[in-house]
């Protein structure tokens, strides 16, 4: 009997400390395979003049929204588990471009030796090295790098940007650094990188964060009451143009300064937001090309004094056509009421946003416009033009008008913002408000007012017109999952 005891007692503390081992750590099935491991490394680059601090907020806050997306990729990923690690640091901010970009890789070597995939977020100059960088393939970098992420970056050179006071941006970037010959004026003005950043958003992936003021001559970013560049929309620092070439995802954040993202936190929770979306799968708002043009004024007049101009651009001619009548009279004067009109197509409503009126081959002086107006002014769906005329005896009168709609963008699209810029001219002449036509969201038309100064001055200014993209990415699928080397829970 005792010895029947001792065997069941036995039996009991060989199945407790089974089930205790049971439940001391993880247990893989054969069933579930071996466990794989994903490593996103997020490697933080800040810019000229700038310190690991700029972009301490920005990773703070992946680090701190990361892990709910970790947790949804794990759980339809089973099997596969993903590490996370952060490198900002900081670099000789006043080098030139390629030594940059092996200070970076130099970095990234000794401090992620070989753990896995990195993602390069670069500010400013940051974001051009980092390009270099991987499209150069800089200490084999390339094989790492999945994503590179510019925030406000001088992707295009900026020689051919006119600065305050006419100067080049060479000596406008050197008087920054008092004088410093180191490299890094040179590369952000002569070096650029629109063909290698082109090769990094086709061959891996390129996500650019972009940002500006409202109108050139704006004074939202005017840093000591300057305005570097006061032909072109900028962000203080950098014009918007710039900031960007083919081959990117661009998300237009905004008006920001350049280095605001640093410092706001709803800037820095939806730049988190959309890269962590690019990695992990979801809808990021792109911005896309619309509608282009150009247009120029010229002072008239020998006096001095200022012109002024306000445009309306982004609208589609609908329909132009003549107006022309004879008086046969020798005595008396005579009027003409007419009516011109543009049938839209039935399937879209659109609405009229203006009409151009000239007297052309008519006696300036014995002919006239009497009346010019919509036929119903409060129906922005009516097309109708209503135009009375009057001539002297025995002259005719030309009259070509020209009716326009809205260029409304597909239902379901919206507007994304515009660049306005002077691409060439003389001083004294500037755009001082831009503004959307109407606060219709589908509308692409812009009101542009400008000036010149008085006599001799005149200038070219093209604009552009986007809207929003949904785009899908998803990363990490991209990246090889490894087998784990030490125990994953």
């Amino acid at each position: 009997m005792h010895n029947l005891i001792m065997k069941r007692l036995s039996f009991l503390i060989a199945a407790v400390l089974c089930l205790q081992l049971g439940f001391a750590g993880p247990v893989q099935s054969a069933a579930e395979g071996p466990v794989e491991v994903k490593e996103l490394n997020f490697v933080f680059l800040h810019g000229a003049g700038g310190n690991s601090c700029t972009q301490q907020l920005l990773a703070d806050t992946i680090v701190e929204q990361i892990p709910k997306y970790i947790l949804v990729y794990e759980q339809s990923h089973p099997g596969i588990k993903v590490r996370v690690d952060t490198l900002n640091r900081c670099y000789p901010d006043d080098v030139g471009i390629d030594i940059w970009a092996r200070n970076i890789v130099s970095s990234i070597n000794k401090y992620l030796p070989g753990k896995g995939s990195v993602i390069l977020i670069g500010h400013s100059m940051g974001g051009k090295s980092a390009i270099y960088a991987v499209a150069r393939n800089v200490g084999n970098i390339a094989e790492r790098v999945p994503l590179v992420v510019t925030i406000d970056s001088p992707i295009k050179s900026l020689d051919k940007y006119q600065v305050t006071g006419g100067g080049s941006f060479l000596n406008y970037c050197r008087a920054r650094w008092l004088g410093s010959t180191r490299g890094v004026c040179s590369s952000v003005a002569y070096y650029d990188s629109s063909e290698e950043a082109m090769w990094v958003g086709h061959s891996k992936h390129w996500l650019a964060f972009v940002a500006s003021e409202n109108t050139p001559l704006s004074q939202q970013f005017d840093y000591g009451g300057v305005d570097p560049y006061p032909r072109d929309m900028d962000d203080g620092a950098l014009p918007l143009s710039a900031q960007y070439s083919d081959g990117a995802d661009v998300v237009y954040y905004g008006e920001h300064g350049h280095s605001d993202f640093g410092v706001s936190k709803g800037v820095g929770n939806f730049m988190a937001k959309q890269i962590l979306q690019y990695i992990f799968g979801g809808s990021i708002e792109c911005s896309v090309l619309a509608e282009s043009g150009d247009f120029e004024h010229r002072a008239g007049g020998l006096l001095l004094g200022t012109d002024y101009w306000q445009d309306l651009v982004g609208d589609v001619l609908a329909r132009n056509g003549t107006l022309w009548h004879w008086n046969q009279s020798y005595t008396k004067w005579q009027e003409w009421e007419d009516v011109v009109e543009y049938c839209p197509p039935t399937y879209e409503k659109y609405k009229r946003s203006r009409y151009e009126v000239s007297r052309v081959r008519s006696s300036a002086l014995f002919t006239s416009i009497k009346e010019l107006h919509w036929l119903e002014p409060d129906n922005p769906e009516d097309f109708r033009l209503y135009v009375r005329t009057e001539t002297a005896p025995r002259n005719y009168l030309q009259v070509d008008w020209e009716i326009y709609r809205q260029d409304s963008l597909p239902a379901g699209t919206v507007r994304d913002h515009y660049e306005v810029e002077i691409v060439a001219g003389t001083p004294l002449t500037g755009i001082e408000r831009v503004s959307w036509a109407t606060d219709d969201p589908r509308d692409l038309g812009l009101r542009i007012q400008s000036r010149t100064e008085r006599p001799f001055r005149w200038f070219e200014a093209g604009w552009r017109t986007y809207y929003k993209e949904s785009r899908q990415r998803k990363v990490i699928d991209e990246i090889p999952a490894l087998p784990a080397t030490i125990p994953v829970s």
